[in-house]
């Protein structure tokens, strides 16, 4: 297969930094440029931002020039053809430079939230709903949206799939341990985080409440009929530096017991892609675990780790899920939907 070319748009902010350093020798995917915001535009990578991840600063690309977020200047580095757009961007940002990508041919792969509900756009778990990628034929653009979901949502979401196939799900709550690094540099204020648990500011309730319904959903005739099943989400930022831990309370609707349950989440498989993760789901039988510091990198930080499958006297089941929420959560995640659009083209 000859490798895809790819420009990474928001290149600077942490989740960009971490598409530079997945991409670095993907064996699919090509990285041809590098843009960002007018600020950072036409500076070396090196000068454009400050590098804020372990291994090889920059990977190699301290003197490329950033480049504006114009669709016209990337084509320019992929000889006129258009490749796939990663988007790191913000939500503002995202929602008006993403649509102009697409309207010029290329396939964006977004990890903003600004289209994620859009009824013409998928919001997509390669392992669960590839299916969904059928909604790009109604976006009426010469290229296309695919959005990866909020990075909470995405380890709930895959740790309900298998549950929701064999017994149903009529119910959920959950409460996240969100780590810092989900809200970019330079992040939450110390002040805020030292000695505290910080509930989310944000809007993150409303998007892990709405998120996995999509996800779980079926393809209609306006869009995706969200999964029939009520949820309900609290959100907090903990002093962790990657990972976050989510407590699933689940009520199926079909009886399933824990033994049953944890068989059938460590059976959940990955696919043949090269940054899908096999398993999929990785057990942890501790009563500690799964804990961000020893549990995040497995599956080369792209599994997601479960344990403490344990009977819930109100609910039926409850768990324990954790993903590192900027390589599963993020960069690798729209990494990984780009994989399964070239694979597809190419099957």
């Amino acid at each position: 297969m000859e490798r895809a070319p790819v420009v990474v748009l928001g290149a600077t902010g942490m989740v960009g930094q971490r598409a530079v350093q997945l991409l670095s020798d993907h064996p699919w995917l090509e990285l041809v440029g590098l843009a960002a915001s007018e600020r950072s535009a036409g500076r070396p990578y090196s000068e454009a931002c400050a590098w804020r991840l372990p291994g090889e600063p920059y990977c190699g690309l301290d003197d490329e020039l950033v480049r504006p977020c114009d669709p016209g200047e990337m084509l320019a580095l992929t000889g006129g053809r258009p490749g796939f757009a990663l988007s790191a961007l913000d939500a503002g940002a995202a929602k008006e430079i993403e649509k102009p990508f697409a309207e010029a041919g290329w396939t964006v792969v977004s990890n903003a939230s600004a289209h994620r509900m859009d009824p013409d756009v998928p919001l997509v778990i390669p392992e669960i709903n590839a299916d969904h990628l059928v909604l790009c034929e109604r976006q009426r653009t010469p290229g296309s949206i695919v959005t990866n979901p909020n990075c909470t949502s995405m380890p709930v979401a895959i740790a309900l799939a298998p549950l929701m196939r064999a017994v149903g799900v009529e119910a959920v709550t959950v409460a996240s341990y969100q780590a810092v690094s989900g809200a970019g540099y330079p992040g939450e204020s110390a002040w805020d985080m030292v000695g505290n648990v910080h509930p989310h500011a944000g809007n993150e309730e409303e998007k892990l409440a709405l998120e996995p319904k999509k996800i779980l959903g079926t393809v209609g005739e306006s869009g995706v009929d969200l999964a029939d099943f009520a949820m309900s989400a609290r959100c907090v930022r903990v002093a962790v530096a990657d990972g976050h831990l989510v407590a699933v309370h689940v009520k199926t609707r079909d009886p399933i017991s824990p033994a049953d349950a944890t068989a059938l989440l460590a059976g959940f498989r990955g696919l043949p892609l090269p940054t899908s993760p096999d398993p999929l789901l990785v057990h942890r039988t501790a009563r500690d675990r799964p804990s961000p510091r020893f549990d995040i990198d497995n599956g080369a930080g792209m599994a997601v780790t479960f344990g403490r499958v344990e009977k819930c006297d109100v609910m039926g089941l409850k768990l324990f899920v954790l993903a590192h929420n900027t390589v599963r959560g993020a960069a690798g995640a729209a990494i990984l939907n780009a994989e399964l659009m070239l694979s597809r083209r190419s099957g």
